[in-house]
């Protein structure tokens, strides 16, 4: 069935009972379920056509185009989920922060934010700030039906990291030197940033997102003492504030292995796994009570199809004793990737996995 057949009286609720969302809750599932971390991008030709010639951040404010690339991988990989097509500064560029993206490079600020002074740049978020997100997640619930669609944010860190560093970084030292020689302004920061992010994913679920995840894809250049300290009471502000809508929420990072059990303390109800940790492991040192997403590396892909079905399997053995399981890649698709093994890849694990 496609995302268009299901009965429209039913497409209200019917995403409830998608096997995403059941895996999300930990309950039983038809199949193990599958999505890709930037499954809508760069790797479909058909995304490259629809952007010719137009912006990311401006891409990202255009409600058609962001549902047309939403779709995109639905149609063609028959997904479990769709996750909405934005960038993580989007945010921060809507509440006036001097910024953009630059192709090869990434997201590039301005004026970095060095001083209690620099705060000023981070007045609140408001729905109206957003506005052409809450018309394209409407226009794309009608097109999705009974398939779930994933609302996302940059989380407190890794949205300070490029604040404060100015743009992408490896060492993030004007980071970690504000963290650790300035931990006030470091804490006020992270908190300011919290209340932006909660408010994004705010928009999101009362416009008919089914669940969120929440990205801190540099978490991994932390200890586990410094994470808990300085940056897991932001994350779980996060969280906390979207956690009466009911709508399961995702942590993800890169790197995280040793931070595992700790994301999942910060309130998540799923933990992405990246290729690292196998998913057995990421268990136990997560603990019960949280279902797990991941873990294929997404380099497996360029490999012969036996190749990615066997290490496909490995991963689908580990999570065997799990309580509830999303297929996933350990990061996001990369932009080379063949997209034929891509829908390959789903057609196995819901056939491996049929129940």
């Amino acid at each position: 069935m496609s995302a268009n057949d299901a009965p429209r009286a039913q497409q209200p609720s019917a995403p409830y009972d998608s096997a995403f969302l059941k895996a999300c809750r930990r309950e039983p599932v038809p199949h193990t379920p599958v999505w890709f971390m930037r499954q809508a991008g760069r790797s479909l030709p058909e995304y490259r056509k629809v952007r010719e010639g137009v912006g990311m951040l401006e891409s990202c404010m255009r409600p058609e185009l962001v549902t047309e690339i939403t779709l995109q991988p639905v149609r063609r990989h028959g997904v479990d989920a769709a996750i909405y097509f934005s960038d993580i500064v989007v945010p921060l560029k809507a509440i006036g922060v001097d910024l953009d993206i630059k192709p090869g490079v990434g997201p590039v600020v301005e004026h970095p934010i060095r001083t209690r002074a620099d705060l000023a740049q981070l007045r609140d978020l408001t729905p109206e700030d957003v506005s052409y997100v809450t018309e394209a997640i409407g226009l794309l619930t009608r097109e999705l039906g009974a398939t779930p669609l994933i609302g996302f944010a940059g989380a407190p860190f890794t949205l300070a990291s490029y604040l404060v560093e100015g743009g992408p970084s490896r060492t993030y030292e004007n980071a970690k030197a504000m963290m650790y020689g300035d931990p006030e302004l470091w804490a006020d920061l992270l908190d300011r940033l919290a209340d932006i992010t909660a408010a994004f994913l705010k928009v999101q679920i009362e416009a008919g997102a089914s669940a969120v995840q929440l990205f801190d894809s540099w978490a991994g250049a932390l200890a586990p003492g410094d994470y808990r300290h300085s940056v897991l009471p932001a994350s779980a502000k996060v969280f906390e504030a979207v956690a009466g809508y009911g709508v399961p929420r995702i942590h993800f990072g890169v790197g995280t292995g040793e931070l595992l059990r700790l994301m999942g303390e910060a309130g998540a109800d799923v933990v992405g796994v990246d290729w690292r940790v196998p998913l057995d492991e990421a268990a136990r040192r997560v603990g019960p009570g949280k279902a797990l997403q991941g873990n294929l590396d997404p380099t497996v892909l360029f490999a012969t199809t036996e190749a990615v079905e066997a290490k496909t399997r490995e991963v689908l053995d580990s999570a065997a004793g799990l309580e509830g399981h999303v297929f996933n890649l350990g990061h996001g698709v990369m932009p080379s990737t063949d997209p034929d093994a891509l829908t390959r890849l789903v057609e196995y694990v819901h056939t491996h996995t049929a129940r």
